[in-house]
Parts: C-alpha cells; structure tokens; sequence
C-alpha cells in the first residue's frame, strides 16, 4: 500500500510544513502598544486585543479545487469554499466572522466565470452570516495561469469567550462532526486518481459523478458558535490539509478515535484506485469528519442538538500521538 501518495501526486505535507518554519522564523518583530499580537502563529487563527473583545484574522482559498472548477466549467460553488475555509478556522476558537475580502489572481478575465464566483461568495457570506467588504482581482498574466481564488477573514469575540485547547482535559470526549465530502484539501492527489485512472463523467455507485463529488461545496459549521454559548467546550478543530494531525494544534494530547465516523464513498474510490494506506488517507484527507468538538461527555448531547449527524469518535489521553482504532497512526 502506498504511503506517499500525496507527495507523489505534488504536495509534500513534511516539506510543507519545514518551509512554514522556515517562514515563520523570520517572524520576530511584534507590536508592542495595546493592539499587540494576542495569540501566537501557529493556532487556526490570529487575534489581537480590542477593548473587552479580540479582533482575529484568518486567511485561506480554494486551492487546486479551481481545477475541478475549469475542468467542469462550473465555478458556482467555490466561493462558498473560500468562505467556508476561513469561517471554519475561526469557529475553533469561538470566534464570530464579521467580515470578509476576496483576492481573485487570474490570468484572463471571464464575465461569466466572474459571475459564478461571485454567486458562491454571496451564498458562503449568506451560511456564514458575514459581510463581504471588498476584495482584488489582478490580471497576472505569464504569473498565473487559469484562475485562483483565496481570502481574508475577521472575527470578533469576547475575551474571555475565546477558546485555545488550554482546557483539553484527558477523558474528555472528541465528537466529530461530519464533513460535506472532499472539501477543499487533498484535491492534488484526489485529482491525479481521476485525471489518471477515470474521468470527471465517471460515475461513483451512488450515481454521483467523480466531478460532482470534488466540486460539492465545503460544509460551513457557523452553527457551532451557539453550541459554545450553551456547553462547556474545551476545544476545537477544523480537519483540514493534513487531516489528523490538524489535532496537533490543539496541544500535545492524545487523540484516540476508536469509533471514527463512516468516510464517503469518494474516499473508498480513491484508496481502492490508489492503493493507498489509511495513513496516508487520514494525513491527507478529512476522511468524513470535518469538524471536531472535544468537551466532557455532559456536553455531547449539546452538540447533536444542533448537529444531530455528530457522534462521539473518541476520547484524550494523557499519551501524545494520533490513534485509530486502537492504532497509533502519527
């Protein structure tokens, strides 16, 4: 079974993640006045103090997704994964988006192409109940080629409402909430299997098309910030690029998943097409859960209150490392 799928179809997650230290240790000057930085780099989001509130930022795109996009001359939903990304990042921290400003780097201009987009940021800003600004759009010809969408997001929140992972406790339960598919991570190596072994047109048993799956939109789970205002929540996390170890983010817990939720049917195509391991499958992709909410057990029925599809997927201990079913996987 192939262990290096990913880096094989063109992203290396260790290389990635080496070059973002690489980055970031250059990062060494601060704003020392009461708008200094709140929070270090490295969480799913950045704040700095605002009066009795926090402002945060986050800032992430759609990535090779776009391809999908181009391939099936559909771009009405990417935009709802442009949000989607951000307002995800945010909510992990009980952090409310705001506001929100879109950068479009393309190398041709298309009416139409510009119209779906903007269809799907007006109905991500819509899930999200948050307003769009503004944004860029560069004409980068001979720098870009095709088209590729990101942005940048701002959150609001109360001090001391603000939630960091400090209060993970071992014996605290992991509910996970499911994902919508594929969302936006992980195209890179779920395109190369179809562009390589199916199409696009191809069928998955369902009746879904390959291209279909890719494109459905990534879920926004703007529902979770009324879950933290009535359960005691320790902690959050956005299953995004590099699936599992995202939990990393949390602290140096252990993370066991000993009842881990049913991936969809794109993601047994893809490791059946591919031969590749379930390692390699859950640091690649979400594998079915999107979103995980860890608190006490007396809070779990919170969560499926407003997310009746979530379920207990685990629990924390006091041995670092990410665990399936009994496994240790990282």
């Amino acid at each position: 079974m192939k262990q290096d799928a990913y880096r094989e179809a063109g992203v290396d997650i260790d290389l990635e993640a080496a070059a973002v230290k690489s980055l970031i240790s250059e990062l060494t000057f601060r704003r020392t006045d009461k708008y200094g930085m709140a929070s270090e780099i490295g969480h799913f989001a950045g704040f700095i103090p605002f009066g009795r509130h926090v402002l945060a930022m986050a800032v992430d795109g759609v990535g090779t997704k776009m391809l999908v996009a181009d391939a099936l001359k559909d771009w009405s939903t990417v935009g709802i994964d442009c949000i989607a990304m951000n307002v995800n990042d945010l909510y992990v921290m009980n952090l409310e988006p705001v506001a929100f400003v879109d950068y479009i780097a393309t190398s041709k201009l298309s009416h139409e192409q510009m119209r779906q987009i903007g269809k799907g940021l007006n109905e991500g800003a819509r899930l999200a109940n948050l307003s769009i600004l503004g944004g860029e759009t560069a004409t980068l010809k001979g720098l870009v080629t095709g088209l590729d969408l990101a942005g940048a997001c701002l959150g609001i929140q109360e001090k001391e409402k603000v939630i960091t992972g400090s209060e993970i406790t071992p014996g605290d339960c992991m509910v996970g909430i499911p994902s919508s598919g594929i969302h936006s991570n992980g195209l890179t190596l779920a395109r190369h299997m179809v562009e390589e072994y199916a199409s696009y047109n191809e069928s998955l048993p369902s009746g879904t098309t390959l291209g279909e799956e890719l494109l459905r939109p990534t879920r926004i789970y703007a529902d979770i910030l009324q879950v933290c205002t009535e359960a005691k929540v320790h902690g959050m996390c956005h299953i995004t690029g590099g699936g599992l170890l995202n939990l990393n983010r949390l602290g140096e817990f252990g993370f066991s998943l000993d009842s881990p939720l049913p991936p969809q049917e794109i993601y047994s195509w893809i490791a059946k097409t591919g031969r590749i391991s379930d390692s390699e499958m859950y640091r690649t992709f979400n594998m079915g859960m999107g979103y995980v909410v860890i608190l006490p057990e007396e809070g779990v029925k919170t969560v499926q209150k407003y997310f009746p599809d979530a379920k207990v997927t685990g629990h924390i201990t006091d041995t670092p490392g990410i665990s399936l079913n009994g496994k240790k996987l990282f």
